[in-house]
């Protein structure tokens, strides 16, 4: 069965953009074609004409976008090229080709249509705006355009592009002023009140950044608040690693302790040669805790002022240390009386501030000894272990270091079988 005009300009209107049309035109594609031509036959049911008139509007809904694959400039015009040489090839009348190249021209949206088929392929042609997908269509083409290297638009930009474009649009068709209309009147409604929305969030924006400004320009004590804010918090900081660090050499001490009683200490009566090693070993370690307990040792203070030092602002009333034995109604009295002076506040930070160091630097200077008592420890003992070995060239490695039962997991000792340790 011989196919039709209209099934032959489709296939061939397929092929050649699939073929030919880049990837970039996401909106001028075969897909808006078929939505242009879908628009059409709308229009043509509507309105009174003839089955030649008819004809001619669907061969240029779906030759109107094909001179895409030529060129973007001036594309109305490669498209009336392309569809006189395909019309023409088919045997088309001469006065259907010169129909159609007009209603392709008739596109141009700066254009008027002259006449009703005009009329009717323009409408079709822009019905995009008085459908639900006209916000999807719209993002195709602001996308294509970006693709196309063309124009970059910002959302607000293309906002304000399409409330131009749809307030100075047109339709001249009755179907299309009764059907379509209403819809691109609620699509121009929604992106001016998404306009609206912005601005006054833009408004709102611009306000704060006034206000934030200008009250930057009237408090400069910011600057001195960030840096109590800053100092105080670097120095609890320091002080919870320093606490951290204590409590890590006291662990230590302690599992080392624990293992040398549970191990070596049994092993003196026969082993005497260890006996000096073993204290010069276990002294340090009990060094290295005694210095890390009076690293992190609280220091108790008097928690109590008087009136006086209120009045003089001697007491700082940010440390607990200072107020835990008074009264709720005298600490609240003597915080109301310390709000009221900037400068006592001040005072009270630099003074927290201060004692806070003085206790840091307490702190890092018994940790530093510490350490260094625990690595020399560490050092002079094991320097002392290889003389004792060395000085009784009689003794039996196997004596100092147990044997592991390789069938139980455990150390078993040659001359002290009951001295069992899981590895």
């Amino acid at each position: 069965m011989a196919k039709s005009l209209i099934e032959d300009t489709q296939e061939y209107v397929f092929n050649l953009l699939t073929d030919k049309l880049p990837n970039t035109f996401i909106y001028h594609n075969y897909t808006h074609t078929q939505r242009v031509l879908k628009s059409t036959k709308e229009l043509i049911d509507s309105s009174e004409i003839t089955k030649e008139e008819a004809e001619i509007l669907e061969l240029t809904a779906l030759l109107h976008d094909t001179g895409y694959t030529v060129s973007s400039e001036n594309h109305e015009e490669e498209s009336v090229k392309l569809a006189e040489a395909f019309l023409k090839e088919k045997g088309v009348d001469d006065n259907i080709i010169k129909a159609v190249s007009d209603c392709i021209m008739a596109t141009k949206f700066d254009e008027e249509p002259t006449n009703k088929l005009e009329e009717i392929i323009r409408d079709a042609d822009a019905s995009h705006f008085g459908k639900k997908y006209f916000d999807e269509a719209s993002e195709f083409l602001r996308k294509e355009l970006e693709l196309r290297n063309i124009k970059n638009y910002s959302p607000a930009e293309w906002r304000a592009e399409n409330i131009k474009v749809l307030t100075e649009h047109n339709f001249y068709t009755e179907h299309a002023l009764k059907n379509w209309q209403p819809r691109k009147e609620k699509n121009l409604a929604k992106l001016m009140g998404k306009k609206k929305k912005r601005k006054k969030k833009l408004d709102v924006e611009k306000l704060k950044a006034k206000y934030k400004a200008q009250y930057k320009n009237e408090s400069p004590e910011r600057g001195v608040q960030t840096f109590y804010r800053t100092a105080l918090r670097n120095h609890i900081k320091l002080s919870d690693i320093a606490d951290t660090k204590a409590n890590i050499l006291l662990s230590v001490n302690a599992i080392i302790i624990s293992v040398v009683l549970a191990n070596l200490i049994s092993k003196l009566d026969t082993n005497p040669y260890l006996t000096w090693p073993t204290i010069i070993f276990l002294s340090f370690c009990v060094i290295s805790m005694v210095l890390s307990i009076i690293a992190t040792r609280p220091n108790v203070t008097s928690g109590e002022f008087t009136k006086e030092d209120v009045e003089n602002q001697e007491v700082n009333l940010s440390f607990f240390g200072n107020f835990h034995k008074m009264e709720l109604k005298e600490f609240e009295w003597a915080i109301g009386e310390m709000v009221k002076d900037k400068d006592y506040i001040y005072k009270a930070l630099t003074k927290d501030l201060y004692f806070l160091g003085k206790v840091l630097e307490r702190k890092y200077r018994l940790l530093r000894i510490t350490y260094t008592v625990f690595m020399i420890g560490i050092i002079i003992s094991l320097i002392s272990f290889a003389i004792a070995v060395k000085d009784n060239p009689n003794v039996d490695i196997e004596d100092v270091i147990p044997e592991t039962n390789t069938e139980t997991g455990f150390i078993n000792s040659k001359k002290d079988s009951g001295i069992n340790l899981m590895i």
